[in-house]
């Protein structure tokens, strides 16, 4: 393959806990509204940390019968609704895209949500050849709920209890079928783990699939629900989670600031979808962005905790620089093909970063490692660029959240508007441009968006406005 093909968003989606549409999403990061709830139900009664993002207002039957809802797992139906919101806005024309992008603010606004109760109309015929099109569903754990029911009902009633659809529906990468049975999608469907990771590599393995030529179109979703007790015991127990905040639960999550002490657990999913530029073009689709580069590394450190200098982190985010430069320059290698994981610099130093949306959790260890990276990638500009946090809105969605920051940086760059960090009351960090309190109106034209998770997965992504 010699030549390396631009790859552009052309349609997103999303079922989170701040909003069920791609729209509802961003208006309420944007807002500096915080989704962070104290959670309902029985389970959590006897837990030490009883808050976190969850999905509300979601109808299911809206998109499944009734029959095939209540077989799947909850995080199975906000894929597959994300994945649907994103096929629909990529189908649409680019006169429909344009009309409905006129009715709007261009700033914070009011819309119907697709998931409460409007599912979005895809078409019955996708506009690409469906051996040409793929679906990537990424997650840390995929449909856990479904498995933890099963073994209790094995405990208590013994194998016949056991429902025969876990082996149908219980795969991690079970919504990328799902997907591509729904729209008769004939490319690859496959699933792509790498913790809180996930969603960047996702996006990461599409971008590369369309570029080197074994599709025009990838469809990316990430998807994550460990809100069930077994998972926030599990990470309370390790202290990774913010306690004590069921008084006041939308101050818990604090990335940068100095009263931070863990990450706010949310579910959701998001989706988007990937297109190549000349597929795109071709058939007059609205372009919301290029995704420009990707990098990801390993820190091979430790189990949970990042490298204390940001080795692996800050080998991403110069990969994906580099990357985006050689895309830019034309180079038809790319940095794969002759550029080491730390020996980048120069291609990545010609690559302007406008902005930066930061993993940003709010755990003592990860903050400082990031801010580390940045600095060892970027070199001392990294302190002049613009970085928000937004988990502290959204909650920390673990491998789902790569793919819902991707939605946020397309917004960023279509909006002119930095989304704010919440609760960075008193930053641990001294002279860096946090984007604090409430929105920043800025022109951008570029966004870093990084995804850092347990076991020491990075992933870089630059998305760049069109």
């Amino acid at each position: 393959m010699t030549e390396r093909r631009r790859v552009v968003v052309t349609g997103m989606g999303a079922v989170t806990p701040s909003g069920t549409s791609a729209q509802a999403l961003w208006d309420s990061v944007a807002a500096g509204r915080s989704a962070i709830r104290e959670l309902e139900g029985e389970q959590y009664a006897d837990l030490a940390v009883r808050i976190g993002g969850q999905v509300r207002d979601f109808d299911a039957v809206a998109y499944f019968p009734r029959s095939l809802a209540r077989r799947l797992s909850p995080v199975q139906h906000w894929a597959v609704a994300a994945g649907d919101e994103a096929l629909a806005q990529a189908c649409a024309s680019a006169a429909d895209s344009a009309a409905e992008s006129a009715a709007r603010s261009p700033q914070v606004t009011t819309v119907p949500e697709a998931g409460a109760g409007n599912p979005p109309a895809v078409p019955e015929e996708l506009p690409w050849d469906p051996v040409r099109i793929a679906v990537i569903a990424a997650t840390g754990s995929g449909p856990v709920d479904a498995m933890q029911a099963a073994t209790r009902a094995l405990d208590s009633g013994g194998p016949r209890a056991v429902p025969l659809t876990l082996a149908i529906y219980g795969a991690p990468d079970s919504a990328a079928a799902l997907l591509s049975q729904r729209h008769g999608i004939l490319g690859p469907g496959q699933g792509v783990s790498a913790t809180c990771a996930s969603g960047a590599i996702g996006l990461g393995e599409g971008l590369r699939r369309i570029r080197h030529g074994y599709a025009d179109a990838v469809l990316v979703v990430g998807m994550e629900d460990c809100l069930g007790g077994v998972n926030l015991a599990s990470n309370a127990n390790m202290r990774a989670l913010a306690a004590g905040y069921e008084g006041d639960p939308a101050a818990a999550s604090r990335p940068f600031d100095a009263a931070r002490s863990g990450f706010v657990m949310s579910q959701g999913a998001a989706a988007v979808l990937l297109e190549s530029e000349d597929s795109a073009r071709a058939r007059g689709a609205r372009i919301l962005a290029e995704l420009a580069g990707f990098g990801a590394s390993s820190d091979a450190h430790h189990p949970t905790a990042p490298h204390p200098e940001g080795r692996g982190a800050a080998a991403a985010v110069r990969e994906c620089l580099a990357d985006a430069a050689a895309m830019s320059a034309g180079d038809s290698a790319g940095p794969g093909a002759g550029a080491s994981h730390t020996g980048a610099d120069a291609g990545a130093a010609s690559v302007v970063v406008d902005h930066i949306n930061a993993h940003g959790t709010g755990t003592p260890a990860g903050d400082e490692a990031e801010l580390r990276a940045l600095e060892a990638a970027l070199g001392q500009e990294a302190r002049t660029v613009p970085i928000s946090a937004t988990k502290s809105s959204t909650g920390h969605l673990l491998g789902a959240s790569g793919v819902v920051e991707a939605v946020i940086a397309v917004h960023t760059l279509r909006a002119g508007l930095l989304p704010p960090t919440l609760n960075l009351d008193e930053p641990a960090f001294e002279g860096w441009d946090f984007v604090r309190g409430a929105a920043r109106s800025q022109s951008v034209r570029s966004v870093l968006s990084t995804s850092f998770g347990f076991g020491g997965h990075n992933g870089a992504l630059l998305f760049r406005s069109e």
